[in-house]
């Protein structure tokens, strides 16, 4: 049996967060090492199709020590460019990543000072551990997808490459949040015939009086709000606006989809013989992803009026939409052989997983017991999570922020100093 490797603290996750976290370590002259399972930046990598674009400006990708310095500050890079960017932030500092390492079990270890992690290449005690694989962990699946027969293909959002991977036929696309809005759209621009089960996401313009709603939000210090805000705990599990980074960026809007041939249905609910059940509720979540949209603009425009400054007027849209074929009157079921489906894109999100953490500090939802990323056991911290601060926390925007403040609180506590908070809110 391999002798347990000591060091000061274990980064689990070579993702954004885990990277982030250990250019601060290595700034601060931590001894730290990174346990990658896959290759550093795999998310980015393996997990996104092949047209994918940030749906975020070039500018806020700012990890740190090497903020986007290109030609294109407005722009939003694909996703190999952004590999590339990953792969150029390895080369400026060199963390000391391990790759094809699974970590299996972290847990309080036999040591009452430190942490135990049982990994596929061995055991690692550590004064501190952060984890750092993010928030989207593991594809979630509806129960109704295991009642659907073999003659139709399905896949998660997170395996779609392109439309040429796809059996020839229909594609039945089931969600709205920014995901299933891109990959339908590109679908049906490919020429696929699209069926589109309607979630209950929003959508947001892409840009307001000539910039980049991103921006205005920004500069109205939207991203800097703190989790305790919230007016609810679960609205740090809502989904995300639906909007495109693509073609220069753009605005996905489902009713123009429907015009343009892409068929809207409700949301799934059951399946049974190749037939598919649908919710009545097409119309009601077409008006929410209006009234979601227009509550963004009001929210531009009052922060606009505080400036003072004259400006461009806005362009958007306002309030909702005409209505679309089938809208008042939806499509109750559907059979997916008389509508020639053949391929079910699942694109109904991700479940947290850290299943692997033998340790009481969750909540019954799976997210952990925190408070900016100090967890309630001494030692453990989370970086990289999103609302794990603030809305920034799980973009490459903000994860530096919370990276430094993490790596900072570990350096104090080597040194015995009082620590500002070791307990969660």
């Amino acid at each position: 049996m391999a002798a347990t490797e000591t060091v000061d603290v274990v980064v689990v996750g070579a993702g954004q967060a885990g990277l982030a976290t250990s250019f601060h370590l290595t700034q601060q002259g931590v001894d730290h090492v990174v346990l990658e399972r896959d290759r550093a930046a795999h998310a980015w990598r393996a997990q996104r199709w092949d047209s994918f674009c940030l749906v975020t400006p070039n500018w806020t990708v700012q990890l740190p020590g090497f903020a986007y310095d290109g030609p294109d500050p407005d722009g939003y890079m694909k996703r190999d460019e952004l590999v590339a960017y990953f792969e150029r932030y390895l080369e400026s500092f060199n963390p000391p990543v391990r790759t094809g390492v699974r970590v299996e079990s972290l847990d309080a270890g036999p040591d009452n000072d430190r942490l135990r992690l049982t990994a596929s290449e061995g055991t690692f005690s550590a004064r501190s551990v952060v984890v750092a694989t993010g928030s989207f962990q593991h594809p979630k699946l509806p129960a109704v997808a295991q009642s659907l027969g073999a003659d139709v293909a399905q896949l998660h959002s997170i395996a779609y490459k392109n439309p040429e991977q796809l059996p020839a036929g229909a594609v039945l696309v089931v969600g709205t949040g920014q995901s299933g809005a891109q990959i339908a759209e590109e679908l049906h621009e490919s020429g696929r015939d699209v069926f589109l089960s309607v979630g209950r996401c929003g959508r947001v313009p892409r840009r307001y009086r000539g910039k980049d709603t991103v921006w205005w939000g920004f500069q109205g210090g939207a991203f800097d709000r703190t989790v305790d805000s919230l007016k609810s705990p679960a609205e740090k599990f809502a989904c995300h606006p639906h909007v495109s980074g693509r073609n220069g960026g753009h605005d996905i809007n489902l009713r123009q989809l429907a015009r343009d041939g892409v068929r809207l249905l409700g949301r799934l609910q059951g399946a049974e013989a190749g037939t598919i059940r649908l919710a009545p509720d097409l119309e009601e979540n077409l008006r929410k992803a209006d009234e979601f949209a227009e509550s963004i603009l009001k929210q531009l425009d009052e922060g606009v009026a505080k400036l003072g400054l004259p400006l461009p007027e806005d362009m958007n849209p306002r309030g909702i939409g005409a209505a679309v074929p089938n809208e008042a009157d939806p499509i109750r079921e559907l059979s997916l052989r008389g509508a020639d489906i053949t391929t079910i894109v699942w694109a109904t999100g991700y479940q947290l997983d850290f299943s692997w953490i033998r340790l009481p500090i969750f909540e019954a939802t799976g997210y952990p017991l925190q408070r900016r990323g100090i967890s309630s056991q001494p030692g453990v911290y989370f970086v990289g999570l999103e609302w794990l601060h603030k809305p920034k926390s799980g973009l490459l925007l903000g994860v530096g922020e919370d990276a430094a403040y993490i790596a900072s609180t570990i350096t104090t506590r080597a040194h015995g100093k009082p620590m500002e908070m070791e307990a969660p809110a």
